[in-house]
């Protein structure tokens, strides 16, 4: 949620910010009139409770007339005030001023490269042909027990989740991160404070009937909410926290022949860093995040790349995002494996999260977050870029004592799949 203060002051900046982003600033014009004709009726309600309170005794007809004004007046205060709590979250966090200005992500800019794709000597295969081939991944029966984009992980397939489950882990507590493995569902509050709509285009959430609960879409989620309603002293900042769950997303739309397979899937397991920070600093711990997440790519050695998102692709909550591609021979192109996003004070305002500056006194803190590992796209780029002429996956050698020593994983005997 944005300061209103500073709407109050510049709306001007926050309708340019908001059309940046590719929304509509009717919205920024719609909370201004609440925002007036809510304060208009709270200092409407404050007078008549003084003027109540300065009557007499005597004063009983006049007291009881005041009294019925002041209920109707508080009833329209309270209407105004959850009009406008749902309509002010709805403006999203500004940019910084030097990110790109871009409708969509053709226009987002790529910083760097590592490493060329590999050339192949033969026709290499996609994750999912190579999965099914080697009994390690079943989309089949993963429609059958819940229906489309769910699927089973076999045999190796499972040893591998969880070696970079494990490998994510040790890799982010070297960086002083707190492993955790966080629920993986929470409640309406925090998926909503954090900026996860339930409905609507952007809708990712399952909701859980009669129930104050939602499949969380990521670790962020309960991550953020974890200390909500809570103020830190500077000295104990940055928390930093690896939170290991499921996530679960709707994902709905169309996304032609990149929907198949892995890559768009409605439950998958990640690892999540997320961070609480000074706001002084959060800039710098972006950068730290975003060296981590490359740390972790070059170790699994595949190739990729580092985006920086235009305005128009950096969704609500960011005021910055970089994204790592991956290099994916199955669609001969990069996809994108990992995102980085600093949220400022954006998220923080929603949940109440503050921290008690020396100088400054206390203020909401910045949150960031970054995918560590996306494991269902991770495997995609393992698969699709270790495979060999006859199916067999290499894997990574960072991954093998994680494997149980496992070096390659072999086509099966059909009789044994």
């Amino acid at each position: 949620m944005i300061d209103i203060k500073l709407l109050r002051k510049d709306p001007d900046f926050f309708k340019r910010a908001t059309r940046d982003k590719g929304y509509s600033d009717s919205t920024v014009d719609e909370v201004i009139r609440l925002d007036k004709e809510l304060r208009k009726l709270i200092n409407n309600e404050d007078d008549l409770r003084s003027k109540r309170k300065s009557l007499s005794a005597q004063d009983r007809k006049q007291s009881i007339e005041l009294k019925d004004t002041l209920k109707k007046v508080s009833e329209k205060r309270q209407l105004v005030q959850v009009e406008f709590n749902e309509k002010i979250i709805l403006i999203p966090n500004p940019a910084f001023q030097d990110v790109p200005v871009g409708k969509d992500e053709k226009e987002n800019k790529i910083l760097r490269k590592w490493h060329a794709p590999r050339d192949f000597t033969f026709q290499p295969k996609n994750h999912l042909e190579l999965g099914e081939s080697l009994g390690i991944l079943n989309f089949s029966a993963g429609a059958k027990v819940a229906g489309a984009q769910f699927y089973y992980l076999d045999n190796e397939g499972a040893f591998l989740e969880l070696a970079l489950v494990q490998f994510t882990l040790h890799t982010l507590k070297k960086h002083g991160f707190i492993a955790s493995i966080t629920p993986d569902l929470a409640r309406s509050q925090y998926y909503l404070g954090t900026g996860y709509l339930p409905k609507g285009d952007e809708a990712q959430i399952y909701t859980i009937e009669e129930e104050d609960l939602g499949l969380i879409a990521t670790a962020e989620i309960t991550l953020a909410a974890r200390h909500s309603d809570e103020t830190f002293n500077e000295e104990d900042l940055p928390v930093k926290y690896a939170g290991v769950s499921h996530c679960f997303r709707k994902e709905a739309g169309a996304y032609g022949k990149y929907s198949k397979g892995l890559y768009r899937v409605h439950q998958f397991t990640k690892v999540e860093m997320f961070i609480y920070t000074a706001p002084e600093d959060s800039e710098k711990i972006h950068k730290e995040m975003l060296a981590i997440e490359e740390e972790i790519w070059q170790k699994l050695e595949i190739p990729y790349q580092v985006l920086e998102m235009c305005t128009g692709d950096l969704g609500s909550m960011a005021a910055r995002k970089y994204d790592i591609e991956a290099w994916m021979p199955g669609r001969d192109s990069y996809g994108e494996v990992t995102s980085t996003s600093n949220c400022t004070d954006f998220q923080a305002r929603n949940l109440k999260i503050k921290v008690k500056n020396i100088a400054s006194g206390t203020q909401y803190l910045h949150l960031l977050n970054g995918t560590a590992i996306a494991v269902s796209r991770a495997i995609i780029a393992i698969l699709e870029n270790n495979q060999n002429e006859d199916g067999s996956i290499n894997i990574p050698e960072v991954l093998v004592p994680y494997m149980g020593g496992i070096t390659k994983i072999e086509v099966r005997d059909e009789s044994k799949k």
